[in-house]
């Protein structure tokens, strides 16, 4: 099995402390961000290479601290070859980027470089892998339905299935919302090309309209993650996060 860490984004919404340098490598608790995931991903024995896709301007500064990395998995780093915001690929865009590039034919974890969870990521695995040729998504349920708006919104029928979604929706239906992590079997990553080529309408950076098509194509299940969980999108929770994650 594989991972891929989303790194390449430009994170306007944290400016100016991500203007010059990546948000994933903002430190909570004196670590960088996506050392945490690491920590989850270095736990899970079934995958054997890590990679982290990031952009041509912040490439340099992911070389530096994965020199001082002792991450126990085999680490690799990927150019997606942007340096401007105008022509970011976005978060689909670069899960196929990679996913071309390295010529991946695992199974594949795909997690947002921003996350912070306690969730365990073995038990994670271990709910997709009785699902079978079925994609899964990790998913958290936020304590107030209003913060479910800046979200995609999930609702699940009893075997775990996937059967409404939401993506930032006015009026959520539920206090389910999905996280930025999952998990695709092999015989599924061609179904991220065939969104890209369908999609008229450039969502490439929003993964809950991806998600939102995919459980249309075949059956999608969620996993219920509890804990704690910061998806680190803007300064309020970026300043929550180095509260709660202290070393």
């Amino acid at each position: 099995m594989k991972a891929l860490i989303l790194a390449a984004g430009y994170a306007t919404r944290l400016y100016p402390l991500t203007k010059e340098f990546p948000k994933p490598l903002l430190e909570v608790g004196k670590r960088p961000i996506i050392d945490y995931t690491i920590d989850k991903l270095r736990a899970v024995k079934e995958i054997d290479q890590v990679f982290v896709i990031t952009n041509s301007k912040f490439l340099p500064h992911f070389k530096e601290w994965a020199r001082g990395l002792k991450a126990g998995k085999r680490i690799k780093l990927i150019d997606d070859l942007t340096e401007y915001i105008s022509d970011r690929r976005g978060a689909i865009g670069d899960m196929d980027f990679a996913i071309e590039k390295e010529a991946v034919s695992d199974d594949i974890l795909i997690i947002g470089g921003d996350n912070i969870f306690d969730g365990d990521l073995n038990d994670f695995i271990a709910f997709a892998k009785k699902k079978k040729h079925s994609p899964v998504i990790g998913s958290y349920c936020v304590g107030d339905i209003k913060e479910a708006r800046k979200y995609g919104v999930i609702k699940l029928d009893r075997s775990g299935r996937i059967a409404d979604f939401q993506e930032k929706p006015s009026r959520p239906k539920s206090r389910l919302v999905a996280m930025c992590m999952y998990y695709f079997p092999k015989d599924t990553l061609g179904l991220i090309r065939e969104y890209l080529n369908h999609n008229k309408f450039g969502r490439n950076d929003a993964t809950g309209f991806y998600i939102d098509w995919l459980r249309r194509q075949t059956a999608v299940y969620g996993f219920v993650f509890g804990g704690r969980w910061y998806d680190i999108g803007d300064h309020r929770y970026y300043n929550e996060a180095k509260v709660e994650f202290t070393s």
